[in-house]
């Protein structure tokens, strides 16, 4: 099967074979050879078809070539993109090999190109550090090209070869739509000198995978060339743009070329990345440690063979202190960079923290009564590069983001102290007066965060001596107009949610409780002040209670009570109005004590006309009959999943907002007294501690209950 045949999931079956779950069988199973997965599945290869997809397929190339020049065999990489769509990398490296690998009875280029978890990259000696890994990056990048040629100088000579979609082969003509000869094999095309060795791969994306709008960022690739020109010190990046667009004026512009070549490695690089002034020169602390690990070997025979190895990690660190405020640290491992840190980058902060305390200890900096510094005040205004080399690092998932390696650690924090003590205690005069100020400049930082907590801390005592703050869960409104503002009690964390966004903050403040507060009625005073509903509404309307309520001092001007519309809701609402009735009757008295009026039920219109609402809401289950039974006389259609509300929880922002807290549309029911000794009556019967009255009032009444005046 080609690279080009499109093939059926597996996961995609008959309606027949869903239908009967013996007829699955082996015929169902669908194994992808070769490149076919890289194709059917590209973004496992290179995470997307995008943009970035696009990005990573030409660094997989020209990292390739950063590999060489990381083993010595190569100085010189180009970066070309072509004006007809096409990149080519080109490299003076020691060129693929050419030869015929035995395995397989292809050459090395076929192999590399076509063959994935090929490469030299697996412990055979080719490459001591590198940033391949898996030996998948060329063959991807084969796989999901229309065309790909590759030329290769060696041995005296250049080799070339070409591939349609992963298909060795020759195009007749250039361009990725030329006719296509399917050949296997290299071809000599010409003769070079004998001491010219390197690699040139051209390719062109095929948009069968990419999206229509992937383009190469040029931004993205010189930030990325100028990082591994720094990594790589003696190479030499060039990038140039050839695509020539059109200017203001419309004519072609020319192509664009830079140059990337830092001789001064990570040091150059920490410069650059620091934005304030130095206080210290820029500190190199460089080591070597080994370690051992267990690893599967091929062996002579061709079987994996778990053999333990012992491993060589370099360390390579560039650090200097500013006089900024922030702290910059790039981790590399090779030449990858691992944005998420990493075991070595753990170890750098944990070594760096604690020799900068032994330094402070030995100078006497720090007073015996004072704590050590932490991390963030030892790093504070930190510009730092950390790179580490070594063979076959692990990586914490597919994207290296994270190196893994354990030993990494611990080697990293013995040279990092080994180094920076020897600068921190150094006696040279130049040296020490720098080291000095590095230290003053940390527990300088160490002090002022120590000022800056204990200043809040003094703040927060002097707030809770000086003013009662009012309770952590109330969602206060900005207005200080006590007129118009309004304190809405609301049943329930879960309908607080959603009434924080439906209200208006200008001036509906909210104060959620929890479930059914305290029977004011039947409890005493000092009972109701402990409570913490009851206690956190009198504070909150800010007024006193009992005899020393003063309703001019009120903060609110309406006090709403915001309850499910059943049975727990009036129960809830029951017991809030026997609290204002006890300790807080002037706002009864007053008109300022609603209820809000929630609906039952929503109804959603089918076609709803010019004019008409889409939503009809009741309120009852006698009204949402007698609605439905209008809208069936007029011959207006609705739809039959009527939503039945069961709290405020379940009702959407937009929805509560408009049915019960805009005060355009809602319904409120004023809380009055009519008779105020009736009243008492009413209360002390139905809320009081005498049970026996209650319930003969309960028995005696229930035949007369008029079901309508039940709003729950």
């Amino acid at each position: 099967m080609t690279a080009e045949t499109s093939v059926p999931s597996t996961a995609l079956l008959t309606g027949a074979d869903r239908d009967g779950g013996s007829n699955y069988t082996a015929r169902h199973l669908l194994v992808l050879e070769g490149l076919e997965a890289v194709r059917k599945r590209p973004g496992m290869y290179i995470g997307s078809t995008d943009s970035r997809g696009l990005m990573h397929c030409l660094w997989e190339i020209i990292d390739n070539s950063v590999d060489e020049a990381l083993g010595g065999h190569c100085d010189h990489i180009e970066v070309l993109l072509h004006d007809d769509g096409s990149v080519e990398v080109r490299d003076n490296g020691r060129g693929i090999p050419v030869d015929v690998e035995p395995k397989t009875g292809l050459s090395g280029v076929e192999v590399v190109m076509t063959k994935l978890h090929a490469g030299g990259k697996f412990g055979g000696g080719s490459y001591a550090a590198s940033g391949g890994l898996h030996g998948v990056g060329a063959s991807v990048v084969n796989a999901l090209s229309s065309r790909l040629d590759v030329e290769v100088d060696r041995n005296g000579s250049t080799h070339a070869v070409s591939f349609r979609r992963g298909v060795p082969g020759i195009f007749t003509e250039s361009g990725p739509d030329a006719p296509f000869d399917p050949t296997s094999g290299l071809i000599k095309k010409k003769r070079v000198p004998k001491n010219r060795t390197g690699t040139r791969v051209r390719f062109w994306a095929d948009r069968q995978i990419f999206l229509k709008d992937a383009r190469l960022s040029l931004e993205n690739l010189h930030a990325r060339a100028r990082q591994t020109a720094f990594l790589v010190p003696g190479l030499t990046l060039v990038v140039r743009d050839e695509r020539r667009p059109a200017g203001p004026d419309g004519e072609r512009q020319e192509p664009s070329q830079e140059v990337f070549r830092y001789d001064g490695g990570i040091s150059e690089f920490c410069e650059y990345l620091a934005q304030d002034r130095a206080v210290c020169d820029v500190l190199r602390l460089t080591g070597q440690g080994s370690f051992k690990e267990t690893v599967p070997v091929l062996d002579d025979r061709g079987h994996m063979t778990p053999t333990e190895v012992t491993r060589e990690l370099g360390v390579d660190i560039a650090l200097r202190w500013g006089t900024g405020y922030d702290t910059t640290v790039r981790s590399f491992v090779n030449i990858i960079a691992t944005p998420k840190g990493g075991t070595h980058v753990s170890g750098f902060e944990r070594s760096l923290t604690r020799t900068v305390n032994e330094a402070l200890r030995s100078a006497k900096l720090l007073r015996v009564a004072e704590d050590d510094v932490n991390k963030d005040d030892a790093m504070e205004g930190l510009t730092a590069v950390v790179t580490v080399r070594l063979a076959e690092p692990q990586f914490e998932g597919q994207t290296k983001e994270v190196l893994g390696t354990s030993a990494a650690s611990r080697v990293v924090a013995t040279v990092v102290a080994k180094e920076l003590k020897a600068f921190l205690t150094s006696a040279k005069r130049d040296t020490k007066q720098q080291a000095r100020a590095v230290l003053d400049k940390i527990v300088a930082a160490a002090r002022t965060r120590i000022a800056a907590r204990q200043h809040k801390e003094a703040q927060r005592r002097k707030t809770a001596l000086e003013s009662s703050s009012l309770p952590a869960k109330l969602a206060d409104c900005r207005s200080d107009d006590v007129d118009r503002s309004e304190l809405f009690i609301v049943e329930g964390d879960s309908a607080l949610g959603t009434a924080k966004l439906a209200r208006d903050s200008e001036f509906q403040a909210l104060l959620p409780i929890r479930g059914k507060i305290l029977n004011v009625q039947k409890s005493s005073i000092s009972d109701m002040l402990k409570n913490a509903e009851c206690g956190a509404i009198i504070q909150v309307i800010g007024a006193g209670s009992g005899r020393t309520f003063d309703i001019d001092q009120a903060r609110y001007g309406k006090i709403v009570l915001l309850v499910d519309a059943d049975v727990d809701g009036a129960h809830i609402r029951c017991l809030l109005l026997t609290l204002f009735q006890r300790y807080m009757r002037p706002m009864v008295e007053a008109g300022r004590v609603f209820a809000a009026v929630p609906p039952l039920h929503r109804v959603e219109l089918s076609h709803p006309k010019k004019g008409q609402d889409k939503y009809v809401y009741t309120y009852s289950d006698n009204e949402l009959r007698t609605t439905l039974l209008e809208f069936q006389r007029k011959g207006i259609q609705y739809k039959d999943s009527i939503q039945r509300y069961k709290g405020l929880g379940e009702m959407d922002a937009d929805q509560l907002s408009e049915t019960t807290m805009d005060p355009r549309f809602r319904t409120l029911r004023r809380i009055n007294i009519g008779d105020l000794e009736g009243a008492e009556r009413i209360f002390d019967l139905l809320m009081g501690n005498e049970v026996a009255p209650r319930k003969e009032f309960i028995t005696s009444s229930a035949a007369t209950l008029d079901r309508s005046r039940i709003d729950a």
